[in-house]
């Protein structure tokens, strides 16, 4: 069953009413098909979103959210959208903690500075990422899988007419913004990735670590960190955070052979700040999932060309057709195949279109709705008939 709810709170006291996920009655229910978890569109009064999860893991390991309304702990504080992917790895515990604790975070510490900034979001990845080794530590002996469990992490703000974009891992974020011709859409990427495909994550990692000529290795045609696992940075992955978390009981395929004094991944995001503006059209947020199968101007191309109301399921039907080409299997076969076994033709796939409305560029006071919304946080696999 799919466990996520919707928290709307009724302004001005701010009381919760909790909706059933699995309800399709209204615009702004979620549903399910098969693998796929989705919420069409949402309209109320300024602004739309779509967003939609398909599963290929056994347990769903991408994690999501959106919240609308308060940014702070302070009533009188900023209001704004929060947008968050978490793609995790090595299990879900990772990308799970980071849904529940991340976005709380951001709302501690912009109270502490009296509003939102860089520093503000830095202070809150680190926080989640300290909170979350404090669990590993916690449930080493008896769970130490968990330790080599670990989460990408990607979070959009928008607040005050500005954009917020921070970037720990190898989700993206493309914005669709209007070119010089008004019919024509050009395809902006706002997120640093941190993979180790990339020439110069792979020359910052060896910077960081000189006297390791292991830092990164060539492994079957792909660059991995220590030949491990390709991103340099995130939330989680204890074991190549924490030397005393590299050893038994956590599986050899997770220990590194040498021993490490500093650690080998980071946490601390990338973080861009931009005004909006008139020409800005719309956000796509995604786990690498999509853009495994879809270019970033493809991907706008598809927002551009269908209406608002599904766009989201959109993309990720259009990545699914890509991987089952890429697979040779037709689509509606693809889409028969359990997950688990789904996971050798695609990976769990996270995406949220969030469109830029004039209120949102607008530093005049928030006038946007207030939910949080949580993306099949419970997992799809099994809910229905695929």
């Amino acid at each position: 069953m799919v466990s996520a709810t919707i928290l709307k709170i009724v302004s001005p006291c701010w009381k919760p009413v909790v909706e059933d996920e699995n309800s399709s009655d209204g615009e702004g229910s979620s549903q399910v098909d098969g693998l796929l978890w989705y919420r069409d569109s949402e309209h109320q009064g300024s602004g739309e979103f779509s967003m939609a999860v398909v599963q290929a893991n056994s347990q769903l390991e991408d994690h999501s959210q959106l919240e609308s309304g308060p940014l702070s702990l302070h009533e009188s504080g900023p209001q704004g959208i929060f947008v968050g992917i978490y793609d995790g790895h090595g299990g879900p515990d990772a990308a799970q903690f980071v849904n529940q604790h991340l976005f709380d975070n951001i709302k501690k510490f912009t109270a502490e500075s009296d509003g939102m900034s860089a520093d503000v979001i830095t202070r809150a990845f680190l926080a989640t990422e300290e909170e979350f080794l404090f669990l590993v530590e916690q449930q080493w002996l008896r769970k130490p899988e968990i330790a080599s469990s670990g989460s990408c992490c990607l979070v959009g703000i928008i607040c005050s007419g500005m954009l917020y974009i921070a970037n720990a891992g190898d989700s993206r974020v493309v914005l669709g913004r209007l070119g010089n011709n008004v019919k024509e859409v050009k395809a902006v990427q706002l997120s640093n990735e941190h993979n180790a495909s990339i020439e110069s994550v792979r020359k910052e990692l060896q910077s960081l670590h000189p006297n390791d000529p292991q830092i990164v290795v060539l492994k079957h045609k792909v660059w991995r960190v220590k030949g491990i696992i390709q991103i340099s940075r995130s939330i989680g992955d204890a074991y190549l955070k924490k030397a005393e978390f590299n050893r038994e009981p956590l599986l050899p395929k997770f220990r590194v052979p040498e021993p490490f004094y500093k650690p080998i991944l980071k946490a601390e995001p990338t973080i861009l700040v931009q005004e909006l503006c008139s020409e800005d059209q719309f956000l796509i947020f995604a786990s690498d999932g999509l853009w495994e199968h879809l270019s970033n101007q493809e991907a706008v191309d598809i927002v551009c060309s269908y209406p608002r109301n599904g766009i989201a399921r959109k993309l990720v039907s259009a990545a699914l057709r890509e991987a089952a080409k890429k697979r040779e299997v037709r689509y509606s076969d693809l889409k028969k195949i359990d997950c688990g076994v789904r996971r050798h033709f695609h990976d769990d796939i996270t995406v949220i279109v969030l469109f830029i409305d004039s209120y949102m560029i607008s530093r005049s006071s928030w006038h946007g709705p207030v939910l949080s919304v949580k993306g099949a946080s419970g997992g799809v696999c099994g809910d229905a008939d695929t």
